[in-house]
């Protein structure tokens, strides 16, 4: 049974269904073609993942087109059952994720790590979910610990781009363009305070790195970087014969148990990041839900958790994707938020916007000359999102800190992290809290130093989580 608003801070028109809430276009919200035609090239983001697979698996790029289609399709289910978010990828446990597969040899070995990853982490998700454990998990875990975790998470992304044979090197000129214009739009105060002068300015902020993208485009043709797109006309094809003949339980059968086991710790470390984006989405819609009192929005982490693990468990079967699937897409949840603001006139319902948003991605994905014009740069496309990552991940990671010692030991783990992967990250980081707290392991210190600017440091992550001005490009 459908239900529909009665009056202020109401929750918008749905079917009810278990857990979820189902909102189909047309029927229970407006199509904002703002939003639509955005998504139609910002899908330029979801592309970026295609060099990863063809790096990490020895994919083609077709079959690779064919996983970033079908991780698409998921992303609708989170507006489409009720979660009031723009999705995307894990960004920062990606290079944790990579470390772990490429200690197997390419081929069925590694991509049976990587399904074994996804499925482990579609069952932790979906548990936590179901019983509602998720917050009492993540706090259960030392400050000094988790801040390492985040911390050399963001090591390993800035490292991936800057280490011998990375991205760095075969575009030097573009990444140091784009990565300078990309770190202007999102955290310049000076273009901060531009935008609130200047329509235009507002409309270049509101698209998170896709002017980077373009300007990619140009640029490194212009250094000899990359060649000129030569745009298609017609429709893409991805190729989902190859994909699940070569690289799915279809074609290469179930990884071995000994894998769901060894893959346990990459997992934890990759859920610890998935927290942080839970508290995020809440944070922005909070702040939303201050001024749109006219549509109540409810934010579930619970059902977050079964949506995105559900969908890794999908794709874990007939598309395991390197990028994994996420809660949130921080850049883009931020952007629609603010349209959001402006008005029942400038967007009907967060659902409007996230799902227009998404359809638009969706449609873009198809569309060819969309396809080719960004093809040459997508490696660029890439850095750009692991630097960003990488500048939010240590800032956020920080400020889980509450002491000096942990200061330390947050420094020594993330290191460990980034060189040896996420299993010898939790074995330092553990040896060190018991070394340095022994009985308390688990509440550490608190020494006065680190205090967030008169802040504890749950209340500072949390304000870390609620800062909107572009503190994560992920997708």
């Amino acid at each position: 049974m459908s239900k529909r608003s009665t009056g202020p801070d109401a929750a918008s028109p749905h079917w009810k269904a278990g857990p979820f809430e189902v909102r189909l276009p047309f029927v229970h919200y407006r199509f904002q073609w703002q939003d639509y035609t955005q998504g139609l090239v910002m899908c330029a983001v979801d592309l970026s993942a295609i060099p990863l697979l063809v790096e990490l698996l020895g994919m083609p790029f077709e079959a690779a087109l064919a996983v970033v289609v079908l991780n698409g399709v998921l992303y609708l289910l989170h507006h489409l059952l009720g979660d009031p978010v723009v999705p995307g990828w894990i960004t920062p446990a990606i290079p944790l994720l990579m470390v772990y597969c490429q200690q197997f040899p390419e081929g069925p070995e590694r991509v049976h790590a990587l399904i074994a990853f996804q499925l482990v982490l579609a069952a932790l998700s979906i548990t936590l979910g179901v019983t509602g454990l998720a917050a009492k998990v993540v706090r259960f875990i030392p400050n000094a610990l988790r801040a390492g975790i985040v911390v050399g998470a963001g090591f390993a992304a800035v490292q991936s781009v800057f280490a011998e044979g990375g991205r760095f090197e075969s575009f030097p000129w573009t990444i140091s363009i784009a990565v300078g214009l990309a770190f202007v739009l999102l955290y310049s105060k000076g273009f901060a305070a531009a935008q609130k002068r200047s329509r235009v300015l507002r409309l270049i902020g509101s698209l998170g790195i896709l002017p980077c993208i373009l300007l990619a485009v140009v640029v490194a043709p212009l250094f000899g970087e990359a060649p000129w797109p030569t745009l298609e006309w017609g429709f893409a094809s991805p190729d989902f014969v190859t994909l699940w003949t070569q690289y799915t339980v279809f074609g290469v059968g179930l990884p071995p148990l000994t894998m769901l086991v060894t893959v346990i710790p990459t997992v934890a470390a990759a859920y610890i990041v998935v927290f942080g984006d839970v508290l995020q989405a809440r944070a922005v819609l909070d702040e939303a839900a201050e001024v749109r009192t006219d549509e109540k929005v409810r934010y579930n982490p619970n059902r977050a958790h079964l949506i995105f693990g559900a969908r890794n468990a999908v794709m874990g079967v007939i598309g395991p994707d390197v990028t994994m699937c996420g809660p949130l897409w921080a850049a883009m949840h931020v952007a629609i938020s603010e349209r959001y603001k402006k008005g029942r006139d400038a967007m009907q319902s967060i659902f409007s916007g996230a799902g227009s948003f998404r359809w638009g991605t969706n449609t873009g994905l198809w569309l060819l000359p969309i396809v080719s014009l960004v093809e040459p740069v997508l490696g660029v496309a890439l850095a750009l999102t692991l630097i960003i990552q990488g500048f939010v991940s240590v800032k956020v990671g920080i400020l889980e800190a509450r002491s000096r010692t942990d200061l330390g030991i947050a420094g020594v783990t993330g290191a460990v992290l980034a060189l040896n992967g996420a299993a010898w990250g939790f074995a330092v980081g553990i040896v060190l809290c018991l070394l340095m707290y022994g009985r308390r392991f688990f509440s550490g210190e608190d020494d006065g130093v680190i205090n967030h600017g008169g802040k504890t440091a749950p209340d500072a992550a949390g304000d870390a989580a609620g800062d909107t001005a572009g503190d994560a490009v992920r997708d």
